[in-house]
């Protein structure tokens, strides 16, 4: 009857494993199977959808704060204008 062994070893510098087995004799033949662990899989996002998750996306919820908030911009800088011409 043919046996199995499960052994989990570490993968060692060079990308080598080593494994012990008593069972056998020095000059037997055995097969090796690895099974490589699962790579947590790279989730692909959109720029559109890095864009929406940076901080300060919520700065402004509608485009009416946007307006303004641009015209109160404008405005203080025509004020500062004013001061310095007057």
């Amino acid at each position: 009857m043919q046996s199995a062994l499960r052994i989990t070893t570490k993968v060692l510098p060079g990308n080598k494993i080593e494994i012990e087995i008593p069972e056998a004799e020095i000059g037997d033949s055995v097969d090796v199977f690895v099974i490589l662990p699962e790579k947590a899989e790279l989730k692909r996002r959109s720029a559109v959808d890095i864009l929406n998750d940076l901080p300060g996306r919520e700065l402004f919820k509608t485009p009416e704060e946007v307006d303004k908030y641009l015209q109160e911009e404008r405005e203080s800088s025509e004020r500062e204008i004013f001061l310095l011409l007057a």
